[in-house]
């Protein structure tokens, strides 16, 4: 891998912050346009920072497939930009837009940006490109490599990768369906998870086949949702509503040496997190070891147990092990998606899982936990349905976010 230039990311460590989050329902049918569901999560994520519409002049978004743009976001809200974009992209998107963020505010560009997702993604456009409403899209673009050979789905297109995991390594689906089981266990604690209910190894592996090996409960909820984040400089945080969540490190978009035949140069089996890394950890000035919660995106059980691996958390070829020896549990070693990430509570391209982090870092996530005298919760760390998800003394977190096997974009966050 080139070397990056010595003078870069190292000296943004700790400068920036993400200072508000905000969300609405996960649901099937939201019955409203994703221009409201990016408002109302806007506005849930201004009241969450203590910011009115005035303070933020920056907005980014990913817009692939359905959303808004920003513009009309903004104006909505009463907020004048001095710079916005909306970006096309996979599920590496919100780690890449959070860098993008960094990166003009330090340019000048802006002082405090909006990052937002708004979908209808089970009631109007789905992930592959068709909704209740209209016929399957025509094969064009990129469309014209990947449709005409049966890939019409991500589970199609990553599936080749699992496989030759669990051939080369051992890796077996009963180990994998773990990941499934520990996010239904988080998420049976969290009132907002579109799925609460807990599973087994077995109601995973008797649930109907996808594509092989992907059973229909190894694969992510579809839902409809609004989700933002509002990052500014440190300086400006400590004089907000909220601890901040002070980022470390951002990788944004590392890609294999192919990202689309990404097999064709490097193991099938390695991610582009396997890359990642190098720049993941150097940057944020300390290593895997040291995380004490992840957020490693889950569009299938298989994309968890891939990207933990490939950024150091265990050894490669060690994955199946890793997610299903309990380490990733609350109460283990290092839980991943308390919320119950994409499996379980919504889809939303890796927000959520961000927003999660976020709150676990501030020691404030929405679980069951009663509310004391003072309005904040006072958590038991008793990991149960329908008890708490706060993992005790949460001081350093990492997301792993996935677009392919050859796409990958990462932060690590601190407590501020």
């Amino acid at each position: 891998m080139a070397e990056l230039n010595g003078d870069s990311p190292k000296h943004l460590r700790g400068k920036y912050a993400i200072v508000g989050v905000g969300e609405t329902g996960y649901t099937r049918g939201s019955g409203v346009t994703t221009r409201k569901l990016g408002t109302r999560a806007i506005r849930a994520a201004l009241d969450d920072a203590g910011l009115s519409a005035s303070d933020v002049d920056g907005m980014l978004s990913y817009s692939y497939n359905d959303s808004t743009p920003s513009p009309t976001i903004a104006g909505d809200l009463g907020i004048r930009l001095n710079f916005h974009m909306d970006v096309y992209g996979g599920g590496s998107s919100t780690e890449a837009l959070v860098g993008i963020a960094m990166g003009v505010i330090e340019a000048g560009m802006c002082d405090t940006v909006v990052v937002y997702r708004a979908m209808n993604g089970f009631s109007q456009v789905r992930i592959g490109g068709t909704s209740k409403r209209t016929k399957p899209s025509p094969l064009s673009g990129d469309s014209l490599f990947t449709k005409g050979y049966g890939y019409m789905s991500a589970g199609q297109w990553f599936s080749k990768t699992f496989m030759r995991h669990m051939y080369e390594y051992g890796t077996t689906p009963e180990q994998v369906a773990m990941v499934k089981v520990i996010h239904s266990e988080h998420a049976s604690a969290n009132p907002k998870a579109y799925y609460k209910d807990r599973v087994t190894v077995e109601d995973v592996l008797s649930s109907r086949m996808i594509v092989k090996p992907l059973h229909l409960l190894d694969c992510c909820v579809e839902t409809d949702n609004g989700n933002a984040l509002i990052i500014t400089r440190v300086e400006k945080a400590k004089d907000l509503r909220q601890r901040p969540a002070v980022i470390q490190s951002v990788v944004g978009r590392c890609c294999k040496p192919r990202s689309d035949m990404h097999y064709q140069s490097g193991p099938i089996s390695t991610v582009a997190g396997h890359y990642a890394k190098e720049i993941l950890w150097p940057n944020a000035g300390l290593g895997p070891e040291e995380v004490d919660l992840t957020g490693s995106y889950d569009a299938f059980t298989f994309t968890t147990m891939l990207q933990l691996e490939d950024y150091g958390f265990c050894p490669k070829g060690e994955g199946g092990n890793y997610v299903s020896s309990g380490e990733m549990r609350l109460g283990g070693r290092r839980p991943n998606n308390t919320s119950g990430g994409h499996l379980c509570e919504g889809y939303t391209h890796g927000v959520n899982m961000v927003i999660e982090n976020v709150r676990q870092l501030r020691g404030e996530v929405d679980d069951s936990c009663p509310i004391g005298a003072d309005g904040k919760r006072k958590h038991t760390y008793e990991y149960r349905a329908n008890g708490c998800r706060q993992v005790r003394d949460a001081e350093i977190s990492a997301n792993l976010g996935w677009g392919t096997p050859g796409i990958g974009s990462a932060m690590v966050m601190a407590r501020g």
